[in-house]
Parts: C-alpha cells; structure tokens; sequence
C-alpha cells in the first residue's frame, strides 16, 4: 500500500445553538467533520467503536499524519475502528472568528469550551455519549487531557503524543509574546482586513516556526537552507485568519491541567520524542507515569537527522498497534 494516505471528504453538520462557559450563546453553529471506518453497534443501538483524532496545530507538521493509514502498512484493520476528526471550535470550517464573520467580537472561549463542542456534537449527530477512545497530538492533545480528566467514564483510552498537560516555560513565553504583539496591533480591531494584519501574521509565523522542528534538524541547516524552510512554513501557515489564530492563542495560555490528572480513569498510551524546543520529556511526558494510574509510557529518539528524511515512525506505531489489540 502507498505511504499518500487519501482522506475523505471533509461533511458539515450544524447545531442549533452552542453555549460557552462565558455564558454567550451562539445560534446555528457549523461543525466540520471526517469519518473513517465502519461503526459497530451495541444492542441498543450505540455506536461502541468510536475514535475521536486530535490532530497538531499545523497538521502537515504531525510526526503521525494520516495515521491510521500508516498502521494500514503493518497488517492492522483500523476499518475495525470507527474514527472521527472533529475540526475544532475556534477552525475555519467549524464555529470560528473568521467563519461566522464575528471577528474580533468572537466569544472567548476554553479548552474545556472545544471539548464540549466536540461532546455536543457527538451526542446530536450521532447519539454518542461514550466512546472507544481519543488520540492527541501536539496541541491537539490538550483537548484530549481535558477531556479525560473532566469525563473520565467517557472514554476507554487515551493515546498522547508530544502533548503537555500544561503552557509553562518556552511555551508560554513565546505566547504571551505573540499576545503583546497581537494586541498593540491599531488594525485587529478594525472592520477591514489591512495589509498591517497580513505582516503580522508573517511575523508571528516566523516565531512560531521554531516550534514544529527538531532542534537537530535546524541546526543541521545553513542559512540559505534555513530562509527557504522558514518561507515554505509561513506561506503554509498564511491560510490562517488573524482573528481565528488570537482566540486560539488566549484559549490555549489558560491551559493546564496538573490538578486534575488524577481524575483519569481510561487506560493511557502516553508518547514521547526527544527534541523538540517547545517539548520536554523530563517535565511533560516521564512524571506522568506517577500522575495517570493506568499509563505507558513511552519515550523515542528524533527519527529524522535532516529535513528532507522520511521519518521512521515504525517502533511508535507498533506501540499503538500493540495498544490498540485490548480493545478489539
């Protein structure tokens, strides 16, 4: 089977209402989605073989993009699986700033407000109040943290890769930088989409380019090599509206989920690799063996030396496939 895995096409459902933690309320409200697989039905008619995918913020970035076609590859069925990428809330395609033309007077919102989109969601398209088990990767795993310790008996499983349950150190500056830049910006507030806005996005693109790359990678690039790479990631990133991209930046400076780890009942797969400026496997991945009852842990050495390698992601996707066998 080919590497180029091939997604179905993206389908829309719209709630009638959604209300935040704030307490505003949003009226007729898109939610994009994917699916993939077959679903299996209990008795009672209840789909039992759901998983839910939490991609990374840039997703062609993801050290397991396409996953499930990758575990294709190794003999393992995943059409056994019913899985489904919800496109969050705050992403064009779903509720966004930009989508619903709201702009900068979007409603705030939460990790815990995108969990309860996803579990509306689930619950009115598809009468699922319990599923098989979430995967996260990245920032894409926050939702997965919070989910698990505010809904423990909502899940089976959990699998995390190269997610903190946190924003501290590196992280955090880096936002709080990019808040201050956002706000002393005289044009976000403004009803036109000014060439001013379209710099800043630039800017904050070449900040955040840092933090989807191994550091050996970038190390190993001259500085020519190093200004084509950073212009090829800003001009992927440029589909980014600035006012989806502030929400998200505020939602995600307020999450950390230390207190609450305990609260996780669903059995964890929790991976890690090396490397990475924004990622710390001695502070996000190896205390959660003391913090999570019932989780593996798994730590990996970066799998690609330069930038053009094809990464070897085998050993942690046998991991999966190996964790995935208790719930067939």
């Amino acid at each position: 089977m080919s590497g180029q895995a091939s997604y179905p096409e993206s389908r829309k459902h719209v709630m009638d209402s959604f209300e935040f933690e704030s307490g505003r309320v949003l009226e007729n409200v898109t939610v994009e989605y994917v699916t993939r697989g077959i679903p299996k039905y209990d008795d009672d008619g209840n789909i039992i073989n759901a998983i839910i995918y939490f991609p990374t913020l840039v997703g062609g970035h993801s050290i397991l993009p396409k996953y499930h076609n990758i575990i294709k590859k190794f003999d393992f069925d995943v059409d056994e699986y019913f899985f489904i990428r919800i496109f969050s809330l705050g992403t064009p395609g779903s509720c966004s700033p930009s989508s619903t033309g709201l702009k900068h007077d979007f409603p705030s919102y939460t990790i815990n407000d995108r969990v309860n989109f996803k579990r509306q969601f689930l619950a009115e398209k598809f009468n699922i109040n319990k599923i098989l088990g979430i995967v996260g990767e990245g920032i894409g795993g926050f939702e997965v943290f919070s989910w698990a310790c505010d809904f423990p008996d909502e899940m089976e499983f959990i699998i995390l890769l190269n997610s903190a349950y946190k924003i501290y150190g590196y992280a955090y500056a880096t936002m709080k930088s990019l808040e201050s830049m956002l706000d002393s910006s005289e044009d976000f507030y403004s009803e036109d989409y000014s060439s001013s806005l379209s710099l800043l996005s630039v800017t904050i693109l070449r900040v955040l380019f840092m933090a989807y790359f191994p550091r050996n990678i970038i190390e190993n690039l001259n500085n020519d090599e190093l200004d084509v790479l950073m212009d090829d990631y800003v001009d992927e990133g440029l589909f980014v509206d600035i006012h989806d991209f502030k929400s998200r930046n505020d939602c995600i400076l307020g999450f950390d989920v230390e207190d609450k780890l305990q609260n996780i009942k669903a059995k964890s797969l929790l991976l890690g690799t090396t490397g990475y400026l924004f990622y710390y496997p001695e502070k996000d991945l190896l205390p959660l063996g003391n913090l999570i009852k019932d989780s593996m842990i798994r730590l990996f050495e970066t799998s690609k030396e330069n930038y053009y390698d094809d990464p070897d992601n085998s050993q942690i996707i046998k991991e999966i496939i190996s964790f995935l066998y208790q719930f067939k």
